[in-house]
């Protein structure tokens, strides 16, 4: 492994997106049917915000709760998820370095990144399972 590689190239491409405006059920659905853990928000084409499986399950109702399961579903089925989203999040570029990525991953705590162009288009997604990618090939190639 060089420290010249870059994110573009281990990246998800074809990242799926919402809008603010998606419920936070469908967003919630979104993710387990396509087993991802974050889902970039986008608006006009430009990356506004992110979510995550921990925003969704900290946007849920507790046990303690003494509402009942059709006014939970109600007040769910509201909630927006630009009401919960991280807001202008940590980006990317695609010719970032993977060192670099790395690095701002570990300094901000966080699992991924929107990998975004000149004009805060979404063009991917880079995570911790991708630069674990990047290290087992890197190993298994010694």
């Amino acid at each position: 492994m060089t420290k010249q590689e870059l994110v573009k190239d281990w990246m998800t491409g074809n990242v799926f997106t919402i809008s603010p405006l998606t419920t936070l059920p469908e967003a919630h659905a979104i993710m387990v049917e396509k087993k991802i853990r974050r889902l970039p928000i986008v608006e006009n084409k430009k990356l506004v915000g992110i979510i995550t499986r921990g925003d969704v399950r900290g946007a849920e109702p507790s046990q303690a709760t003494s509402l009942s399961i059709w006014e939970l579903n109600y007040i769910l089925s509201r909630l927006r998820v630009k009401d919960i989203m991280t807001a202008n999040p940590i980006t990317v570029h695609p010719d970032t370095t993977i060192e670099q990525c790395a690095k701002i991953m570990l300094e901000k705590k966080v699992s991924g990144l929107p990998v975004v162009d000149e004009t805060d288009c979404i063009c991917g997604i880079i995570t911790e399972s991708d630069i674990f990618r990047l290290v087992v090939k890197t190993w298994q190639e010694q």
